[in-house]
């Protein structure tokens, strides 16, 4: 009886799922269509200036911040199912949050916020120490985390080599 009610929650959980991920692509789907369809405000421009860039920026800010929104909320929510459950395990997901944000602090505090001095004068608002920390930080957060895929890929493949 348990396990049916299991069943129909993921069920459930699959089809919200499925259909928010349908609504937000044909959304996004419209919204782009817009955004090339609407046409530019200076069609002889060197460089196309749409007439709907505000819309589409608009979108996508909606879009992650609703995305950023439910991964905390979700996050927290399974943070605490998962405390209840297996207390060790709960400690370890949040060791491994503090070592990303550990992480985080120490590619920014290595980034070089040197300004640029090619750029043109509309990049000369993110030519600043912070925006060019960040970057790096990001860039080489990245690095790292790609370095820790390809290892834990690897050790995963040598581990069940070595067991059979």
């Amino acid at each position: 009886q348990i396990q049916k009610v299991k069943n129909m929650a993921v069920t459930k959980i699959r089809k919200l799922s499925s259909w928010t991920v349908l609504i937000i692509s044909l959304i996004t789907v419209v919204v782009v269509g817009i955004f090339f369809g609407g046409g530019v405000v200076d069609p002889a421009a060197e460089v196309k200036d749409y007439v709907y860039t505000e819309l589409l920026l608009n979108w996508t800010y909606l879009v992650f911040f609703l995305t950023i929104i439910a991964l905390v909320v979700l996050g927290v929510w399974q943070y605490a199912s998962v405390l209840k459950t297996n207390p060790k395990s709960a400690v370890m997901s949040l060791v491994v949050l503090v070592l990303f944000a550990l992480l985080l602090i120490i590619t920014y505090s290595i980034g070089d916020g040197t300004p640029l001095t090619t750029l043109n004068a509309d990049s000369q608002t993110y030519n600043t120490s912070f925006w060019l920390k960040c970057t790096d930080m990001w860039i080489q957060s990245t690095i790292v985390l790609f370095l820790l895929i390809i290892a834990a890929i690897a050790w995963g493949t040598i581990k069940r080599i070595m067991s059979k």
